[in-house]
């Protein structure tokens, strides 16, 4: 978990600057293990946040509105007789471990004043809050751990309370260096491994960190590193443990921009991974981190359904087209059964009821070559060239029709793969809902008398080019149609790629002509904002709005075009324009 002991301390850092001195007025419990104080310090008022969730287990300052229940929870209440009113003496952290102990002083019932100690433990499934009295002695937890749980560790009221089982790894402030390369020199495991077995504190990700900024392979073995390199591993960890002791944080969170996923956060600047927001508090950085975690996950859930509705259906039009191509394998022959029929017709006379076969001269094959044809004993020469016939007509009309419907699949496979990009590329609940309102009027989704609230409609993506050009980007096939079709003037340049799901693009025409940076720019974002995001040297079609159309019938986002060039690209990253 992104959530490590230097990220521990530095929260501890940044709290013991923010919140000491500062009073408890209000407490909130939005969530079961969720819980909010609200503090005023300095003349500010602060949102602190303590999770025990097991996969986003956290400690941090918070600017997020919270909704919170009409009753509050048990433990919530609990808080509040002991905690409201209460001064935050400091924030402890000790031994790089991922627990935090707020050392509180309350004002009981009758007046007299006591230390209580709200204890935040943040290790994954085993993540806590607990609320402790001045002797240590456990008053009440977020969850209980009774003795069928754990044996050694209890965390139920009335117990006295315990700190997790030391590790076995040396404190960062504590490294003896010249033991440390000695001591791992012959080591057989990756060095990440080695590091993250040995150090208190330190993550998997932040012992690869330090490998690479040392030059070094992170899952390499010590045995094939020269001494050189290890030397240098020492220098890069005396100038990383240095900072945490003079408090120089960081803080950054991590992005894989192929998804738009945040991936990880640190209060060190990690520099394995290509794409990285810099803070300037650790707080913000965790904030930030799980509200763009959480908004994702809320349109991945709210896409979910349409997801399942989508990809049945493309399952139904690939099956489909399965079908319709194999109708026009078995009916690619037809010709032969209407040339056997008037082969037949042609020789009647010579033949007759009861013969199984007959060979006929094919009078279209100048070279006068014989045709084996298959009777049926008991029609007559008549009847066996009319069937004929008739298997010609039936391949015939067969034919035609899986033809049609092949047409019609594809253009609805090509609709559906670009409905499903859009989804996975939706960056807010309204461009879902704007995605469900499509399907709903292509009939994919059952319409219903309720009434629906109007939706806000978002608006494409608008970029400026180096040179100074507006281009615009459609967000889904409704978005594309309205882009393309209604709001851009006949001169505008339309970009697409080809023959792959994507955004409309239009780049907005001037009296002069585009150039070719302003053309390469918007291509590079075609690319980008379609299913070859991840891929190079991607072919964009582009041509003038007037050479585009949409057909009769055609679905949103479904066109057309003439009179186009191809440009090759690779996908630009509009943050890098």
């Amino acid at each position: 978990m992104p959530f490590d002991g230097i990220v521990t301390k530095a929260v501890s850092d940044e709290l013991n600057q923010t919140i000491t001195g500062g009073r408890i007025f209000k407490i909130y419990q939005p969530t079961r293990d969720t819980i909010i104080l609200h503090i005023r310090s300095n003349s500010n008022n602060y949102k602190l946040l303590l999770s025990s969730n097991a996969n986003s287990a956290r400690v941090h300052l918070t600017d997020i509105e919270y909704e919170n229940p009409a009753s509050p929870p048990m433990f919530c209440m609990l808080l509040r007789k002991h905690l409201i009113g209460g001064t935050i003496l400091n924030v402890e952290f000790s031994n790089f471990e991922r627990i935090l102990r707020f050392h509180i002083e309350a004002t009981d019932e009758l007046g007299d004043k006591s230390i209580k100690h709200l204890v935040a433990e943040i290790m994954g499934r085993h993540s806590n809050i607990i609320l402790l009295n001045s002797s240590d002695v456990i008053i009440d937890s977020v969850k209980h751990v009774d003795h069928d749980i754990n044996r050694i560790r209890e965390i139920m009221p009335a117990r006295h309370y315990i700190l997790p089982p030391a590790q076995d790894k040396a404190n960062p402030f504590e490294i003896d260096y010249n033991n440390l390369v000695n001591s791992i020199r012959n080591d057989e495991a990756s060095l990440a491994k080695i590091l993250l077995s040995k150090i208190l504190g330190f993550s998997p990700v932040i012992c690869r960190d330090i490998c690479l900024r040392t030059g070094v392979d992170p899952d390499v073995s010590p045995k094939y590193i020269d001494d050189t390199k290890l030397l240098s591993l020492t220098e890069v960890l005396k100038e990383m443990i240095g900072k945490l002791h003079q408090q120089i944080y960081s803080p950054c969170t991590v992005v894989d921009r192929s998804s738009g996923k945040y991936v990880d956060f640190h209060a060190i600047m990690l520099t394995q991974y290509e794409s990285t927001n810099e803070f300037t508090s650790i707080s913000e950085a965790i904030d930030f981190f799980y509200k763009a975690r959480e908004k994702k996950e809320q349109i991945r859930s709210k896409g979910s359904d349409i997801s399942k509705i989508i990809k049945q259906s493309i399952e139904r039009c690939e099956k489909k087209i399965r079908i319709h191509i194999s109708t026009l394998e078995e009916s690619s022959d037809m010709d032969k059964y209407r040339l056997y029929g008037e082969l037949i017709t042609a020789n009647i006379y010579s033949l007759q009821k009861g013969m199984k076969q007959c060979s006929l001269m094919n009078y279209y094959d100048p070279n006068g070559s014989y045709v084996d044809i298959v009777l049926d004993e008991n029609r007559t020469p008549q009847e066996n060239a009319q069937w004929y016939f008739k298997k010609y007509s039936k391949s015939k009309a067969a034919h035609s029709h899986a033809t049609d419907q092949l047409k019609q699949a594809r253009w609805e496979l090509e609709y559906l793969e670009n409905v499903l990009y859009s989804l996975e590329e939706a960056d807010s609940t309204e461009s879902v809902e704007e995605i469900r309102e499509e399907l709903r009027e292509q009939g994919y989704i059952r319409k219903t008398n309720s009434r629906r609230k109007s939706l806000r409609k978002s608006a494409p993506f608008t970029f400026m080019s180096t040179d100074g050009y507006t281009i615009h980007v459609g967000r889904n096939n409704m978005q594309n149609d309205e882009l393309t079709l209604k709001s851009s003037k006949s001169e505008d340049l339309w970009l697409h790629t080809k023959n792959i799901p994507g955004s409309h693009v239009i780049i907005a025409s001037l009296p002069e002509p585009i150039p070719d940076t302003a053309l390469v720019e918007a291509a590079g974002l075609a690319a980008w904002f379609s299913k070859a995001k991840n891929s190079t040297r991607v072919e964009v079609d582009y041509t003038r709005v007037k050479y585009v159309r949409k057909p009769s019938g055609a679905k949103p986002g479904m066109v057309v075009y003439v009179n186009y060039n191809t440009v090759i690209v690779d996908p630009l990253d509009p943050e890098n324009l």
